[in-house]
């Protein structure tokens, strides 16, 4: 599970690699759930909400950035 304080250490391209991977290894976890060869099924969870997470995280920056051209022009 993926803190928030840690993802905000990370830059734009991290965070990115950092969604793709959870992306990843959700997609893994599904076709091992489909073929009844998953073992941990709260993972499933924590890696939707790390996603989650990651993905709050580009938006808000995404405003900052908005915001800040806003401000500058």
């Amino acid at each position: 599970m993926t803190k928030p304080a840690e993802l905000r250490d990370l830059n734009p391209d991290e965070l990115e690699a950092k969604l793709v991977e959870s992306r990843e290894e959700l997609f893994t976890l599904r076709f091992q759930l489909a073929t009844g060869k998953q073992d941990n099924s709260s993972r499933m969870s924590q890696v939707r909400k790390d996603i989650a997470r990651i993905l709050t995280m580009q938006r808000e920056r995404e405003i900052e950035a908005a915001e800040a051209a806003e401000v500058s022009a």
